[in-house]
Parts: structure tokens; C-alpha cells; sequence
């Protein structure tokens, strides 16, 4: 399993280098003037016909240079919830489709309409953004604001106490009484619903103890999981009784998780034909996360834990993007440590990012995870949804692709002289918004961005870098609701499936050129259809748009 691991490790390394290169991206005059316009009258639109397409997205389409109109197979209540997020946000076409824009480039410098612009990316060192002088909206406090990273929390707030930053992320659960006893700190708590869990992949190891349902089902009663949350994690955390919070409408619906039960394991490894145990690997990134603080110490009790049911457990620490990756395309096998934070206020984000059919972290799914995940995602309210989503939840817990560990509770941490510090239950700090009285503001982060493309991106470091520069149709605001941003609003029909998107006008990008309704249908091409030569990106995946809407656009081509 090493050996395979290690090959798919190397690939991905490869594409790496590839994607990195500075060659320009192929010309993309006949994709625009085929695909794109295909009426001839500079209006884009963006579509797909295969009989065979069952995404929720039939076409994009510039209406006029101030109107775009999405026309959906089927209701999406979340629409508006989901268009606020990052991945979502428009980025010129004349940028997208330039040949001067390389794969490098695409993945460096975004070119957005936000409060901040990218100034410098110190590789391993920092970010600089500074200030869009032209911003639409209200322009930003501070003239400049670095970010930089550590992965340890001790460093990071060591960088607060000593005076060279403002404002950290992930504050240690050992640091709360240090920052909470110095004047010159404050606490700021985070309400991000999230979730860690231990992950498996059944397709992976169909031929291992992980393949096996009982033994998952084994685990999922073996493993105690109080006792991570008592021993690793802030008061306030909570063992999870179902994947999704509870918070999130709909996300406890059905049965609560396996008691801990460490006889019922041993008796059901025995029934399932280890009852002296197997070896198997846990594999994690040591990335500092709301949802797991300490990532070491977590995959360490974990493994001790295994060993107390006569399993033993190699650990792997993996590069994160590498690890993302991997875990995304199935290739990990044993046990994975991930987790999630929400991105927006609805239960498909965290049920249909992760269960939905065609997703392979943990395999191929049953029928009854993702059929049902495919209703209730175009159920138009949460009434109408509840015994959906308690049958998808009921049949997550007996097929057991993961085990939901804990929803933890966290904080980060700011100098007192910080004012508007903000920390929205969805989307990234606004630090447009903050103020410490100079014209720079330095920030700590757990961790490099992998890309600022991040149409391509899942982690959230990218994702918190993107929210500064680029902005959607809605963005979240300092309380994590959906407003309206490159859009005055938009609009459904009765049946939620076409939404018609009024676009502010006036707005610029930081290189100068105009925002109008082909760079909506541009930016969503990019990301969404397969047959454009510019979607390419950093994974190539394009996992957001594939999964929250089921499915990328011409993939037959």
C-alpha cells in the first residue's frame, strides 16, 4: 500500500511541476467564439446538451453586459448561499482567456474586484496585499495587510505578544489563559460549524479490513472519542452525533452515532474474521484546524487506541496539498484524518460535498448516501426535507465511510488595539474591515496558501486568501450572511430554477478592465466546463463546482 501511495504521491508532484510552468495556456479564440458566443452577438453563454448530463446547472447566460440568468434542472434553495462563496467569484475574461496568463500565474495572481489586491506572494514567507484604491464599495482601513503562517500555535501567538502581528488564527487550546490574562490580547471566538473525522475508503482497500462494513461499523463503536474531545480540545467541543451540526437545519436528522462500546467492537472485529486484529496506517497533514487543533496528538490516541483492539497503526504525515489531493481522488487508504468547516449555512454543504455520487474519498457509495443526498439537495424547504436527510444520515451510520469525531470549539486571538475584529460563521475574516490605527495589518496564519485560484482550491488557507481579493455575485458578510456583491440581486422564478442576477455597473478590476456579464459566464466556464482549455487550475478537479452541482458541464467532450 506504501508503494502505490508513494507512486500516487509522485504523479501528483509531476502535474505539480506541470501546472507551474511558465509555457502561456493554448489559445482559447475558437473556445470563446463556438462555446461561449455561439449566437454571434458578444454575449456569452455557457451550456451543456448531452441527453446524458445530470447536473443542476443546464446554462449561464449573459442576457445583457448587465444581466446574467442561471437556468437550474431543478429548485437549489442554497443557490444564494452557495453564489457567496469564494470558489464562485469572477475574475476577468479578458485575464482568463489572455495568452499571456499562464498556469503559474492563474494560480498566483487572481484578479479580482475586492478591497485588496495581491502586491507580492513571498513564497514561504508571506503575502502582501494592498489596497484597491478603485473599490466600489467601502474601501478598506488599513493600507496593506501581510499574511503570514506557522504551524504551531505557541509561534503564532508568540508573533501577537511580541508586538509583529495583529491577529491569529487557531488559537491552542494551552493558549486560551495566556491570551485571556494579558491586557494587551483578546480572545475572538470562532461559530464556524465544523466537523473531524477519521475517514475511510472502501473501494481502496476492498480487498483489506477496511473494506469491510463491520469492521468499520467496529471502529465506529472501539474508538472513544470523549475521550479526544477531553484530552485534546477546548471547552465548548462536542463529541459529534451526526456528521453535520446541528446547527445546520436538517443535519441531525435521523439516529445519533454509535455509543462507545468497546466489548460490541471486539465482538463484531471477532465476527467479521480479525479477531486478533490487523495493521493498517493513519494518515493526516499537520495543519492546525478549528476542527482539529492538534493534529499529532490526535493521530497519536488514535493509534493507541487502535492498539488497545490488537490493530496496528502505521502514522503518515503527508504535505497538505498532497494530502488533499490524494484524499480526494481515493487514493488513501487505511484511516485518514479530515475535517470541514462550513462554507455556507445549508446541509448540503457538508452532506453533498462529501457523499454525493461521483466523490471518491471514501469510495463508491450506496445508492441510498447519494440518491437520497440528490433529492434533498432540490428540496425547496427544510420542513419538506427532514425525512431525507434522517434516512441518508441513518444509512451514513450503518455504511460507516467515516467516523464523525467532534465539533470543536475554537478561537483565534487579536491585540486589544484591534477594532472590527471579525470571525463570520462563514467565509474568512474581513480584515478590509478591521483597524488597528496604523496603515498595516499583519496576520497569522496555520499554513502557506496552496493557490489563490481558487475556483480549484478546498483549504481554507487559500480560500481565506482569495475572500480578501476576489468577490462573486453575493460574498458573506461580517456575520456570514449572503449579500449582494457584484450582483444588486438576483432574483428566482416560482419554482427556484432560473434566477435572473442584476449586475452592479461601474465596477472595475484591479487591472483596470470593466466588469460586465461575460466575465460571470467566463469565470464560471473556467470552473464548471470540462471542454474549456483553460480549465485546468491546481488540482484539476474542480471539486466544488462538480459535487454542489452535481456534476461538471461537457465531460463527453
Amino acid at each position: 500500500m506504501k508503494k502505490k501511495l508513494f507512486a500516487v504521491l509522485s504523479i501528483i508532484m509531476v502535474l505539480s511541476m506541470l501546472l507551474t510552468a511558465t509555457a502561456a495556456f493554448a489559445d482559447g479564440d475558437d473556445y470563446v467564439a463556438t462555446v461561449l458566443d455561439p449566437d454571434g452577438d458578444g454575449l456569452y453563454k455557457l451550456m451543456e446538451d448531452s441527453a446524458d448530463y445530470g447536473g443542476k446547472v443546464i446554462s449561464v447566460e449573459a442576457t445583457a453586459a448587465d444581466q446574467v440568468v442561471f437556468t437550474l434542472r431543478g429548485p437549489d434553495p442554497a443557490f444564494l448561499a452557495k453564489m457567496a462563496f469564494v470558489i464562485f467569484s469572477v475574475q476577468p475574461s479578458e485575464y482568463l482567456f489572455s495568452d499571456a496568463t499562464t498556469s503559474k500565474s492563474i494560480l498566483d495572481a487572481p484578479v479580482g474586484t475586492g478591497p485588496y489586491k495581491v502586491a507580492a506572494w513571498n513564497k514561504g514567507d508571506s503575502i502582501v496585499f494592498s489596497k484597491n484604491e478603485d473599490y466600489y464599495g467601502t474601501p478598506a482601513n488599513a493600507d496593506t495587510v501581510v499574511m503570514k503562517w506557522a504551524s504551531e500555535s505557541t509561534s503564532r501567538l508568540l508573533e501577537l505578544q511580541s508586538g509583529t502581528a495583529d491577529y491569529m488564527k487557531y488559537l491552542g487550546a494551552d493558549d486560551f489563559a495566556t491570551v485571556e490574562s494579558d491586557d494587551a490580547l483578546k480572545v475572538v471566538p470562532v461559530e464556524t460549524p465544523n466537523i473531524l473525522y477519521f475517514g475511510f475508503n472502501a473501494t481502496f482497500d476492498a480487498d483489506g479490513p477496511m473494506g469491510n462494513e463491520m469492521v468499520r461499523q467496529a471502529l465506529a463503536m472501539g474508538i472513544d472519542r470523549q475521550r479526544i474531545v477531553d484530552y485534546y480540545y477546548p471547552e465548548g467541543s462536542e463529541v459529534a452525533s451526526h456528521f453535520t451540526p446541528c446547527s445546520i437545519p436538517n443535519g441531525c436528522a435521523g439516529d445519533a452515532w454509535y455509543d462507545f462500546d468497546r466489548d460490541g467492537a471486539m465482538a463484531l472485529l471477532a465476527e467479521a474474521g480479525y479477531a486478533d486484529g490487523f495493521e493498517t496506517t493513519i494518515a493526516y497533514r499537520d495543519v492546525p484546524r478549528s476542527y482539529l487543533p492538534e493534529p499529532g496528538a490526535v493521530a497519536t490516541d488514535l493509534q493507541a487506541q487502535l492498539a488497545e483492539m490488537g490493530i496496528i497503526a502505521e502514522i503518515i504525515v503527508m504535505e497538505s496539498g498532497e494530502f488533499l489531493d490524494s484524499t480526494a481522488n481515493g487514493e488513501v487508504g487505511g484511516i485518514h484524518l479530515l475535517g470541514w468547516g462550513a462554507d455556507y449555512p445549508h446541509v448540503t454543504n457538508f452532506l453533498d460535498y462529501h457523499f454525493s455520487a461521483g466523490t471518491e474519498q471514501f469510495g463508491t457509495l450506496p445508492t441510498d448516501i447519494t440518491d437520497g443526498i440528490s433529492a434533498g439537495s432540490k428540496m425547496a424547504t427544510v420542513e419538506e426535507a427532514v425525512d431525507t436527510y434522517a434516512a441518508v444520515n441513518d444509512a451514513i451510520k450503518e455504511y460507516v465511510p467515516m467516523i464523525p469525531v467532534v465539533h470543536g470549539a475554537t478561537a483565534n486571538a487579536a491585540t486589544s488595539a484591534m477594532t472590527a475584529v471579525n470571525n463570520p460563521p462563514f467565509g474568512a475574516p474581513k480584515y478590509a474591515v478591521m483597524d488597528n490605527g496604523t496603515d498595516t495589518i499583519v496576520t497569522m496564519k496555520s499554513a502557506e496558501p496552496i493557490s489563490m485560484f481558487c475556483a480549484d482550491e478546498s483549504d481554507g488557507e487559500s480560500l481565506e486568501a482569495c475572500e480578501q481579493v476576489l468577490e462573486g455575485l453575493y460574498v458573506y458578510d461580517e456575520t456570514g450572511t449572503a449579500v449582494p456583491a457584484l450582483a444588486d440581486a438576483c432574483t428566482a422564478n416560482e419554482d427556484l430554477t432560473v434566477w435572473t442576477c442584476d449586475l452592479k455597473t461601474g465596477v472595475v478590476f484591479h487591472d483596470g478592465s470593466a466588469f460586465d456579464a461575460n466575465d460571470v459566464v467566463a469565470s464560471w466556464s473556467v470552473g464548471a466546463d470540462v471542454a474549456n482549455p483553460y480549465h485546468i487550475g491546481n488540482t484539476g478537479l474542480f471539486e466544488y463546482y462538480d459535487n454542489l452541482w452535481e456534476g461538471l458541464m461537457n465531460t463527453a467532450e
